[in-house]
Order: C-alpha cells, then structure tokens, then sequence
C-alpha cells in the first residue's frame, strides 16, 4: 500500500500495524496531505492523540482548529497549546512575551519554537538568550501545531525544558486565497497566496503586507513586508521541499510606564515616556527538507540558513542612570545562523511486539554580531560592549520506541549535546573560548489496556544554553567590577505522570502532573535589558486541557493551569530569606466556544484568563490577573466570499499585558523609586476582512 496516502488513511486498519505504528513515529499524526491547506472558517474534530503521543501534556493541533482562533498578533497562534500565553510589553515588531507551566519565559528562553523544523529562537541574542521573534509567521500557511513539555523527548535540546511547539508550514493549497483587513488604531492587511502546478511539483507563493498603530498616544506605526515561496514535489513522508522566505519590519514603542505617573496623573496608560523608542529587524531564509518512507524505515534531512538582522531601542529606566540624556540604549544584533538535522527510524518486528529505533544528528552554528550601546533620541552616545561571537553546537539522539503488547509502550532515549563558543569582545579581558557538553536521558512508559484511555508516566533531563558572553566574561564593561563566569550549559530535571481519556463520546480530556528543577534559573534585567544566570530553581504544576463536542455544531475546550516556582538554593548569609521567583505565572485558563450549523454564518467565543504573579521575591509586590474576550463571526456571502469580523477586549478591561518591579527616575525626580511597571493590553477593537478563494 502506498505511503503517500492521507493521516486517516494510515490510521485505517486497512494498513499493518507495524507500518502505521512506524509512521506514527516518525511523523507523528502529520503524513501525506497534511501539508496540504484548505482555508476554513470554522474548527472541524480535533483528532484523537491516544496511542500516538508520549504524554499527556503533548499534543497536536490541526489546521482547522487554528484557522478558528481569534489572535491579535501572529505569535499568539502558540497558545493553542494549553497552558502557554503569548504577550506583548513594547512595540509590535518585538519578540513577544511567553508564559508556560510557573515560568516568565521572557522573549522565549525555555520554549524551543520551530517553524518548518528552523530555529526561532536565537542564541546569544543581545536582548536576551532565546529571544522568539514569531512575527514572520503568516497564519494562513500554518497547517500544524505541535506541542511538547517537559525534556522527555530525546529529538528535542536547547531550550526545550518547558516546552516545545513546532508549527509546520503547508507545502501547497487546495485553494488560493485573498484577503483584506481593515480595523480601529491603523491595523490594515493584505494577503495573497496560492500554489501553481510546475514541473513535477507545486509552486506556493504567499505575499503579506500589514501596519498597524495600536491605541497607543505615540503610534507603534508597525509596518511589516512579508513573503514566502516554496516548490515541493512528493508528500510529506516521501517528497521535498525548498523555501525561501523574507520579512522586513519597523517600528516605535510604547514599552512600559511607571504605575505612580499613571496614579497621580502625570500620563495616561497609553503614554510614552521615551517616544523615540522602537527598532527595525529582517528575518531572510533559505530551507529544504527530505523525506523518505518505506514499510520498515523512515529518513529525513533539513538544512537551512537564516540571516537575522535587529535594532532594538529600549528605555526601562528613563533618568536613572543619566539624567541628562536618558537612559536609552541600543541593542544590535546581526547573524546568521546555519544549520542541518537528520534522522533514520528502523521498524523490528519481535515476538508479542513492534520496536522503532531513530537516531539522529542536529548540528547548528551562529555567526553573531552584536553589542549594548547607550543611546539618545537613537542616536549612540557611547558603546558599553561590541561582540563577535562563534557558537557552534552538535547534538546526537537514539531513542527507542517499544510496543511491548496490546497495552504497553515505553520510549526510551538520550542524548549528547556539545557546544563550543568563541567570543571576540571589544574588552580583551571578555573575550576567549569556552565549552561544554553533557548527557540528557528520558523514558516514557505508556500504560492503556482500554479502548479509550492511557496514562503516562516521564522522566527526563534537558538544558538551556547560556549567553556565550557569559561564559567568558570576566569584567563588567558597564561598571567595570570583577564577575564571575556562568556555566555554559544549565541541566534541568523534570517528571511528569498524566492521564488521557476519550471515555465520555465527543470529549477528549487529559491531565498532567509535574515537576521540573533547573540548577540555574534565566532572570531578565530590566536596566541593561537582557537576562542573567540566577538561583536553582523549582516548579510543581497540574494541568488540565478537555475539548468536547457535545453536537454537530458546538464544540467547547476548557483548559486549566496551576504552577508553583520557587528559588531551591541554601540560603546565603546576608541574603533575604525570600525564594519566590518574579514574574513567575501561577495560573492561566481559556474557554473558548465554537459554533457552525454548516450555514452561512459561524462564531466563536474565547475567554483568556493571565494569572496574578509575584513580582519580587518576598512575594510583597504582586501583579494583578488579566482577563480578555475575544470573539469572531464569519459570515459567507457566497460560494468563495467569506466576511469575518473579530473583536478583541469585548469588555474593554483595563489590564496589565504584563508587570515588572524595578527601580526608576522620571524627570524631575530626585532618586529612583522602585515601582511597578506595567504594559496594558490593548483597548476594544474591531477589525474586518473580507476573504475570496479561487
């Protein structure tokens, strides 16, 4: 039987066993047409994950259940993985925000993000290590999410300890597509996008085009070009594919303010105290991927190389350290990152059961070019470091995936990661070469003797890398004082025991209960705008995500998150007594109602629930909860025309998109004052676009 068929048909019983099980490895639920993208309005069924993932709190979500979500900006596609919320606290064209499972992930740090199996995240990065700039994404392309948690999986390394998501791009569209946007504070959008028939395969094109000013009293002014072409010929388990992708944007920023000027009036919450603010990035790519499946075996290769490009101007502190001029900096960051991942899976068939072995290899390498500049007006004032940097990192994986009979399966793998960094500083004193390298273990054991639950017990290790300026760094260049070196690679411990269950007809439930230790925790720094190695580190959380279609035309997902971190070390004499992490999430939740009757019209409903944090370690400072409602009607005037319209902050909630406590002079001031300093989410708006596919 041919593998180049449909998910569902190598889900059929019509195929062996042993091959649907290897596929199933191999690709996870994605095969064939699932690269395959249709425009709908509306969410069909979400596909059942029993007897396909390794633990409860992994999953995967369709094209359909993507295309239904109301998302203000493109990186909050990601929080259709129960559990993780996407934010915003400056302008537009900044990496945003994220949260997941008791952790400020700051611009991405711990959640490893991949688009088309490229690396988001960027190492080293001058604004802090991991940042996630998303904004590239078009939507519309996006025909999978696939989410992971915890370091339980051996193919996953950098950056992965909280979790993973992957969205994979379609290789071609049954259908083209052209829309138009229009909405309150500026927001304007184009979209054009198809596939053409060439030579043996298929040519899609997409072309983007989007501003927007925000409700903010200093406009973000966002304008973004974005473009992406890809010929692929084959499927997605036995095909290839080479893209070429390219993004351009800039913008002003709105970063946040003080809650004492917006108290006594001095500005209101969608003032700016520095309007200079802002910055511009590109993002170029050139990618491939190679797929290879046969009854017994399954291969595939990608190699990329991306050109990043980004100029940051940030004020956290306003008059703090110069009363004069300010104090703005500027963060250049310029690179390009290279890299190429394979992997061979091989099927066993063994007496009473089925085995499927994958090793593989991810090598990468950054050329970083990058550096800390104060700044007036974006104009430099004078330069506090100037790197080039050289990291290069390789990582070899074997796991073993074993169907030991009808009930019982365990995934057994480990891993080797090794880095080295080379930094030229423009201290002679910071610069030099470092190294590491470590091991990474994980099992699964996957218990389900029913026809309509499994519960999953996982253990692991994982690790994030730190700035390879840390690893080298001897002399604070901004103060010039003697510090200490961080340690290159930072382990971190995890287990996890969960349960899924499709027990009640139209309801798919799962609950995970976890724990994840870190030997060293990633805290962002407000005044020089990056992140520093801290105190070890532990978290305890409970998750709960249920998706449940009681009628034809009505589908509900409720998901729940509690998470508790707190500072593990031996408490250090003279220091505070205090162990809360700042910034760390608590609580998240959503509720989102769909509603098709196959009519002509369709809605949704979603409800955001952003959990209060602590903001200082004694606990005594606290940010507030966030609530959001978000809501979408689609309406078709015709075969081929659809109008939708979306609201976003029905209610028009005054909250916080996100809070820090630090210290801060306004002019006029006479010292700093430590304070809250928040970002407010964006006021009600209302946008419309009208949708033709031909």
């Amino acid at each position: 039987m041919a593998l180049s068929r449909l998910s569902s048909s190598i889900k059929a019983a019509s195929i062996k066993p042993p091959v649907k099980y290897l596929l199933l490895l191999a690709f996870g639920s994605a095969q064939a047409d699932d690269q395959i993208l249709q425009r709908v309005l509306v969410e069909g069924s979400r596909s059942n994950q029993l007897g396909v993932v390794d633990a409860a709190s992994a999953g995967s979500i369709s094209q359909q259940e993507l295309a239904a979500r109301t998302v203000y900006r493109p990186g909050e596609i990601l929080e259709a993985a129960p559990g993780l919320i996407v934010s915003q606290h400056s302008g537009e064209g900044k990496a945003n925000q994220f949260y997941l499972r008791g952790f400020n992930l700051d611009h991405g740090t711990d959640l490893r993000t991949t688009v088309d199996d490229m690396p988001v995240n960027q190492r080293s990065h001058a604004h802090g290590q991991g940042w996630t700039d998303l904004n590239f994404l078009i939507p519309e392309l996006a025909v999978r999410l696939d989410y992971k948690k915890g370091p339980y999986s051996a193919g996953e390394g950098d950056f992965a300890s909280a979790g993973t998501a992957s969205v994979v791009y379609a290789n071609r569209l049954l259908q083209g597509v052209a829309s138009v946007s229009a909405g309150q504070n500026g927001y304007a959008r184009a979209l054009l996008a198809d596939s053409l028939e060439a030579g043996q395969g298929s040519l899609l094109y997409a072309i983007e085009a989007l501003h927007n000013d925000g409700p903010y009293t200093h406009p973000d002014d966002y304008q973004k070009l974005n473009a992406v072409l890809r010929y692929s010929e084959g499927y997605a388990n036995n095909g290839y594919n080479v893209s070429l992708m390219a993004y351009r944007a800039d913008w002003n920023s709105t970063d946040q303010i003080p809650l004492r000027a917006v108290h006594d009036g001095q500005m209101g919450r969608y003032d700016a105290i520095d309007p200079t603010d802002g910055g511009k990035s590109h993002r170029y790519s050139l990618s491939g991927g190679w797929r290879r499946t046969s009854e017994d075996s399954a291969s595939r290769v990608n190699a990329y190389i991306i050109a990043n490009q980004l100029d940051l101007y940030s004020n956290f502190t306003y008059f703090m350290d110069d009363p004069v001029h300010g104090d703005q900096f500027a963060q250049p960051d310029k690179r390009v990152t290279s890299g190429l991942n394979a992997s061979h899976s091989w099927h066993q068939h063994l007496a009473g059961g089925d085995s499927a072995t994958t090793i593989g290899i991810q090598l990468q390498n950054d050329n970083i070019f990058n550096g800390l500049l104060t700044t007036q007006a974006r104009q430099p004032l004078a330069v506090v470091r100037q790197d080039h940097i050289v990291e290069s990192s390789a990582g070899l994986y074997v796991e073993n995936s074993m169907r030991w009979n009808s009930a019982f399966r365990t995934v057994t793998g480990a891993r080797f990661d090794s880095y080295r960094f080379d930094v030229r500083s423009d201290l002679a004193a910071n610069s030099g070469k470092a190294g590491d390298h470590l091991v990474s273990p994980s099992l699964s054991l996957i218990y389900g003797p029913w026809q309509t639950a499994e519960l999953y017990a996982n253990i692991g290790n994982g690790f994030h890398s730190n700035d390879a300026r840390g690893a080298t760094i001897r002399i604070d260049p901004k103060t010039g004082e003697a510090v200490d070196k961080v340690s290159p690679l930072v382990r971190s411990r995890g287990m996890e025991l969960g349960a899924r269950s499709s027990w009640l007809p139209g309801l798919q439930s799962s609950l995970s209960v976890y724990r994840l230790d870190f030997d060293s925790e990633l805290s962002f720094v407000g005044d020089a705008g990056t992140t520093e190695a801290g105190r070890p580190s532990r978290r305890y959380g409970v998750e709960l995500s249920n998706y449940y279609k009681p009628l034809k035309w009505l589908s509900v997902d409720l998901d729940l998150a509690y998470a508790r971190a707190r500072s593990r070390d031996e408490k250090l004499e003279g220091a505070p007594e205090d162990d809360y992490i700042p910034g760390a999430i608590e609580g998240t939740g959503q509720l989102a109602l769909t509603v098709d009757d196959g009519g002509p019209y369709s809605g949704a409903l979603k409800l955001r629930y952003f959990g209060p944090r602590p903001l200082i370690e004694d606990n005594s400072v606290r940010s507030k909860a966030s609530l959001t409602l978000n809501a979408r009607f689609g309406w078709k005037l015709r075969k081929g025309l659809t109008l939708e319209l979306e609201a976003f902050n029905l209610t028009n909630r005054r909250d916080s998109a996100i809070d820090y406590y630090y210290p801060s002079q306004l002019k006029g001031e006479a010292a700093a004052v430590n304070d809250i300093h928040f970002h407010p989410i964006e006021s009600r708006s209302l946008r419309a676009t009208l949708v033709k596919n031909f």
